[in-house]
């Protein structure tokens, strides 16, 4: 945690900060890059944002995007470094100034009132921000739920086994959901479809996703929708988002579905024969970290 100097009730205690960024961004806010922005009221610039999240004198929450990214490219690394590092923005570099978090934060400036969202703000103004609710299934909890795969990869994976049920990449048939927050807890042998007519068979939900990916190759999504970001050994992890749908995936292996329709279920799809050159193909339109 840094905090401005010789901080009255208008300067700003600085908690932390995120990048948002086409390769980088919090993917509560959306499933692609133009939306996170468009969430925030901003406009998309291709190098992105850094967004700063601090309380005023008063204790009141507010993030504070700014357009110096290097700025908070270098503050977040430091930090992580366990180095201490004076974020302090330029007020040219200030794109917007919101009221609330989109995001939960952990700590709080000492000395200052607990954090709460600002008092007085205008008739019509921005509602304050605030992180999506944990009770209740959505799109930024689906969202959620896959970075949290993607950040523990290993333990997901070491859940399945060679006898796990797969939903293929080349046919409709489906497999075992598991329940997103607790690796390796089974919800059962559900069918992971959707309703239909008698007689006739329609694709599961697992399977609109492949199909939507395929869908990307052609016509490639809006920026930041496919990511890539590192993995041992050489292989890439690919979060991509969609309609309705998230995938985590490695290069080198499988890949993990959530869907809004399936409240807190992991669908796992089989590598197989297909589903590396599709991985490949991904790969190909995702951005990475500079």
């Amino acid at each position: 945690m840094t905090g401005t100097d010789d901080a009255g009730d208008d300067s700003l205690y600085v908690l932390t900060a995120v990048l948002l960024t086409p390769a980088q961004f919090p993917s509560v806010l959306g499933d692609d890059f133009p939306s996170a922005c468009h969430s925030l009221g901003i406009t998309p610039r291709p190098d992105g944002y850094g967004m700063v999240l601090g309380q005023d004198g008063a204790g009141a929450r507010w993030t504070v995007v700014i357009d110096d990214v290097s700025l908070v490219a270098v503050a977040i690394a430091s930090w992580d470094c366990g180095m201490e590092y004076d974020l302090s923005p330029d007020d040219r570099s200030i794109v917007a100034s919101l009221p609330g978090w989109p995001l939960d934060v952990a700590v709080a400036a000492p000395g200052i009132p607990a954090p709460h969202d600002p008092e007085g703000l205008p008739d019509g103004g921005p509602v304050p921000l605030a992180p999506p609710p944990a009770d209740i299934w959505g799109p930024a909890q689906r969202r959620l739920g896959a970075d949290e795969i993607a950040l523990q990869w290993a333990q997901w994976r070491e859940q399945i086994g060679d006898d796990e049920a797969f939903v293929p990449v080349d046919s409709g048939e489906s497999g075992e959901p598991r329940e997103a927050g607790a690796p390796g807890e089974a919800t059962g042998a559900t069918e992971a479809g959707t309703s239909s007519e008698p007689g006739e068979k329609q694709p599961s939900p697992a399977r609109r996703v492949i199909d939507e990916l395929h869908a990307y190759l052609n016509t490639p999504p809006p920026l930041g929708r496919i990511r890539s970001a590192f993995a041992p050994e050489g292989a890439r992890t690919l979060r991509a988002d969609g309609p309705g749908w998230s995938l985590v995936a490695r290069t080198d292996d499988m890949a993990f579905v959530l869907l809004d329709d399936q409240p807190g279920d992991v669908v796992p799809i089989g590598r197989g024969p297909a589903l590396p050159e599709l991985l490949k193909s991904l790969e190909k339109l995702a951005v990475r970290p500079a």
